[in-house]
């Protein structure tokens, strides 16, 4: 019976521990998700059947919860999280230049800038894994 007790003690304070640890979750993480979701949806736009102006609403999200990373992020995560920021205007004026003069060229240079927007928030999330 005592034997049972301490088992069940156990149990107890590991699943306290396991609450402890999702409770203690850090807000980058949160902001990690968002960004990552709205990076996804940007990857998933067909800029051919759908417009430019398709990615401008994802765009306007992704500035407001890289704002949010960024504050959420401090200094930790402070040099990818910069990266991230630079490709995602870089996409936004990539943009523009394309709606103001569609051609391959231009185009090309906005499917380039989404890839590089995939790959800033890849190293950003690589360098936030141990926190998240």
């Amino acid at each position: 019976m005592k034997r049972n007790l301490v088992v069940v003690v156990l149990l107890l304070f590991a699943m306290a521990g396991c609450s402890a640890e999702e409770a203690a979750k850090p807000p980058v993480c949160d902001s990690w998700d968002a960004v990552q979701n709205t990076v996804d949806h940007i990857r998933h736009v067909n800029v051919s059947e759908n417009g430019l102006s398709a990615l401008r609403p994802y765009l306007t999200q992704l500035r407001t919860e890289l704002n949010q990373l960024y504050t959420d992020a401090k200094s930790q995560f402070s040099e990818q999280a910069d990266a991230l920021k630079a490709s995602v205007e870089q996409l936004a004026a990539d943009l523009r230049v394309a709606k103001e003069a569609p051609s391959a060229i231009n185009l090309a240079a906005v499917r380039t800038s989404v890839s590089s927007v995939r790959g800033t928030a890849n190293t950003l999330h690589n360098a936030m894994i141990s926190t998240c």
